[in-house]
């Protein structure tokens, strides 16, 4: 299974931290953000991943270069202009070979065992992890029903998508290239019961402001 990892955002709530530096290469101890997952991944035999760029997207291959020194191959998506999510997969979908993928946010900090996703068997066009609603996003973003389908409700208690997901190809047939943002794809697919999911409680940051990355800092 190939993986795809989001780093194209600019990370505006960092304020100066991201003003020379992009958000998934900000040092959490040791290691770069996004070199934690790289790593995962490469012990987890994903031996190919894609990382989707665009602000200052020069970075990445100096300081990650072509993935050897993590165990696997790094190919980069560079966007001369800003895609959002849906549309930076789009851009980069000939990448996986119409074959399932795993998908990470480059600023999600977490311990989830991503040996769950890894070759999973997808009975659906989507797999989304799914976490407690944070303090800055008590409002949740979709519904985990019994039967492990996800649902949208203005209702029912809703959950955080954490930003790992599995995510087949197929999902986008109907859509051109250019600007989408993946959550407009996420409902749609949802609507139609095309899209499962899973609750995760363990570790689990989004790492997108100054405060949250000396959380992820210990």
């Amino acid at each position: 299974m190939k993986a795809m990892i989001f780093a194209a955002g600019r990370g505006q709530r960092m304020g100066g931290l991201t003003k020379n530096t992009p958000k998934p290469l900000l040092l959490v101890n040791e290691k770069r953000l996004i070199e934690y997952h790289l790593c995962r991944l490469a012990e987890l035999g994903v031996n190919e991943c894609i990382i989707n760029t665009y602000y200052l997207a020069e970075q990445f291959p100096k300081v990650l270069g072509d993935g050897a020194r993590y165990g696997l191959r790094i190919t980069y998506s560079h966007e001369i202009e800003s895609l959002d999510t849906g549309g930076g997969i789009i851009n980069a979908l000939d990448f996986f070979e119409d074959k399932p993928f795993l998908l990470i946010n480059g600023d999600v900090f977490s311990d989830y065992p991503f040996e769950k996703l890894i070759n999973k068997d997808l009975q659906s066009l989507a797999h989304l992890v799914l976490v407690d609603n944070p303090d800055h996003h008590q409002q949740g973003d979709f519904v985990l029903q019994k039967d492990g389908l996800l649902a949208l409700s203005q209702v029912q208690k809703k959950l955080t998508y954490a930003g790992i997901a599995v995510i087949d190809p197929k999902l986008f047939s109907s859509y051109p290239k250019g600007l989408l943002p993946l959550g407009e794809v996420f409902k749609a697919a949802i609507a139609k019961g095309l899209v499962s999911g899973e609750y995760f409680s363990g570790c689990w940051l989004n790492v997108d402001t100054p405060e949250r990355l000396l959380l992820a800092r210990g």
